[in-house]
This record gives C-alpha cells, structure tokens and sequence, in this order.
C-alpha cells in the first residue's frame, strides 16, 4: 500500500472511563544499558518515537507488529491497549499519535472528522460459541434478530432448549460491535438488546469460553486456532482467510490505523504506516489469520453484492415496509462503506450515484402529506 493510495475514511466512538488503561512500552531490541556504546547505537531518537491506542482487538496484532518495527531500529511504538473510542478520541486530542480500529469512521462525530482512517488488513467478524455448544451454523436473519432479542433460545437456531446469553463489548461503539451491526442494520449504532457486557473482546471471549448457552461476536484473527472457543460459519460459509479474501463469507470487515495529518509526530507515524505495508509486517498479519488489505483488493468492487446478499437474506422479499427501506438503503449502506475505505474510487463515486437515485425514488413514491381540511 503506497503512502498515495492510502485510503481514508471518517471515523467514531465515545469515551468509557470506567475502564482500567493497560500500557505497554514495548522494548525489543534495546541493548543492555552497562553498553554504552551498544546503547548508543541502538537507541531510537525520541522524535521516532510514537503512542498508539486503541482496542484490545487490534492490539493482539499490533503488539507483534510494533516489535517487529523496533527491531529494524526505524523508531519504536508505546500501546495502550484501551478502547476503540478513546484511541480516536486521544488522537483527536493529540494525546495519542495513532489508533487502531476493527471499525471505520462514523461520519456524524465531529471527533473524527479531522482523523485520516488507512486500511491495513481484511479481517472476519465471527459469532462465537463454547466448543460444547452443539451448533455450528447461524444465518444472518437470525444473527439481526438475535441482536434485537427476538430470538432467546437455542431451539431457534437448532440447539437444545436453553437460554441464550448473549454477550457484547461495552464501550460505546467498539469496533467490533459497530462494524457488525453496520452491517446487519445499514448503522453502526443500532440500539440492540445485548444483557452480558464485558469491558473488552479478550474478556468477552473468556466469558463465553465457559459458558455454554453464550454467543458473542470476535474476530477470525482473535480467535482462530482457541480451541475454548467455536466460530459459527454464517449462511453456511465458514471464515477463513481464504473466504474473507474472495468475498464468499459475507461478514468481512477492514482493520484500519487512524492518525491525524497535522500530528506532531506525522512524520514517525507515516513511517510507521509505511512499515505495516512491507513483507515482514505481512508475514506477521498472516500469521494472525489476516489478509493484508493490498492482497484482496478486489473485495471494495463487491461491495454492492455483498450488501445486496445481506439484505436479502435479512429482510424477506416479500416484505413491505422492511423490504421497502432495505431496498432504498442497501445502496446507501454500500456509499458508505466505499467511502470509508475509497474515498477517491470511481466504484465510490458510482455508488453515491446509485445512492441519490435510490433516495429519489422513494422521495417521489412517498405518501403525499395530508392536505389540511380545515378540520372537515
């Protein structure tokens, strides 16, 4: 990914301070301080030197990424692994020199608005089970209604007859959380009825891990290979890197790095960017079960068709009200989400097109409003 065709996005997310902050200074690399001469050579200029926070999520890989950047003595990078939200808000402020995000920008949070969003890799958002739990399938109609409490029990979705506790990260619009109910409803902040919050995925995961009648949503890279937990496949494809590159598991989602253009360390941060695009970092984004953004590149040009797929099979055809409005929103939903990873994509620019058409039409096929009568 080249510093030029760095896609930029909008981005959101609210404070939760009731959560403790984990800091972590990463090390790797440095020679023993009785060295001067050693020390000498290896120390990183403070000036190379940046903070990065954001979720627990994108952390798990960052904290790989990070020491891998300190080890080529390029500069070095402190994490604070804390939230969505409070990374991008620390970077807004300045407190922070970049984020890390399982989500895309919400275009309405003045916050974000002055935040550039560069994708970086291609991750699956994946319902998650105990590795006791029976089921192994859920469609998309039934994860939208899980969501919305009108599904309860796992005779629903072919289990025993149990409750179902259903778990959810609960800082306001994690990355996680947003981009699947982005996904399912067309809006990131989708009220949904989620009982079990925990206060980051990595907990969620333990939770759920022991809890046989849970189910929460992770990621293919978070989970992959914990043999606590079982991923359900979706509509019948399961996640892989294999189905996440070609488009066929529907549930696909970017990671993205967010940092702000007139940051005092731009500079170190563009570096830093620069470095995740190159053959070690994409080792160790495979490692963790990730496809780096530039290998699948082709996913923005199905946009529409996923949408569209997602769609059907969560709003039946035959429908009136619901159908109507996914219909009218489904390009809408599919301008949005090129915007935040392609801004400058002629695919974005044909979507918003398609969007305005859409809108126009049921603008013109509304209801008129009713006259006034005069009270006759």
């Amino acid at each position: 990914m080249s510093k030029q065709n760095i896609a930029r996005g909008l981005g959101l997310i609210l404070g939760a301070g009731l959560f403790a902050l984990a800091s972590v200074a990463l090390a790797a690399g440095k020679a023993p301080a009785h060295h001067p001469k050693a020390a000498a050579k290896t120390a990183i200029p403070a000036a190379d030197s940046i903070i990065w926070r954001g979720d627990h999520c994108t952390a798990r890989i960052f904290k790989d990424l990070a020491r891998q950047y300190e080890a080529t003595k390029q500069g070095s990078v402190t994490l604070q692994p804390f939230s969505t939200i409070s990374g991008l808000d620390a970077v807004n402020a300045g407190t922070a020199d970049v984020a890390g995000s399982a989500r895309a920008a919400m275009p309405e949070r003045a916050e974000e608005k002055s935040i550039n969003f560069y994708p970086i890799a291609w991750d699956a958002l994946v319902p998650i089970v105990s590795a006791d739990n029976p089921v192994s399938n859920i469609s998309l109609k039934q994860l939208h209604d899980l969501y919305l409490g009108r599904i309860d029990n796992w005779k629903d979705l072919g289990g025993p007859d149990a409750p179902i506790n259903l778990y959810g990260a609960a800082p306001p619009l994690d990355g996680i959380e947003y981009s699947t109910r982005l996904l399912l409803f067309h809006y990131g902040d989708q009220t949904v009825s989620v009982p079990r919050l925990y206060v980051n995925t990595e907990k969620l995961e333990e939770g759920i891990a022991i809890d046989v009648h849970g189910i929460g949503m992770s990621t293919l890279s978070g989970v992959a290979g914990n043999r606590k937990i079982k991923m359900l496949s979706v509509e019948g494809y399961s996640a892989s890197t294999a189905s996440v590159a070609d488009g066929t598991y529907p549930l696909y989602t970017a990671l993205y790095l967010a940092s702000r253009e007139d940051d005092k360390r731009h500079d170190a941060v563009a570096k830093f960017i620069h470095f995740v695009d190159s053959d070690s970092a994409k080792a160790i984004l495979r490692k963790h079960d990730l496809v780096p953004y530039a290998d699948a590149s082709g996913l923005l040009a199905k946009q529409e068709e996923r949408v569209a797929f997602i769609d059907a099979h969560v709003f039946p055809q035959a429908a009136t009200t619901a159908s109507s409005e996914a219909r009218v929103s489904a390009p809408n939903a599919t301008a949005q989400a090129l915007q935040r990873v392609a801004p400058t994509s002629e695919l974005t620019a044909a979507a918003k097109d398609r969007a305005a058409q859409a809108k126009a039409g049921k603008d013109n096929n509304a209801t008129p409003p009713a006259q006034d009568n005069g009270g006759h």
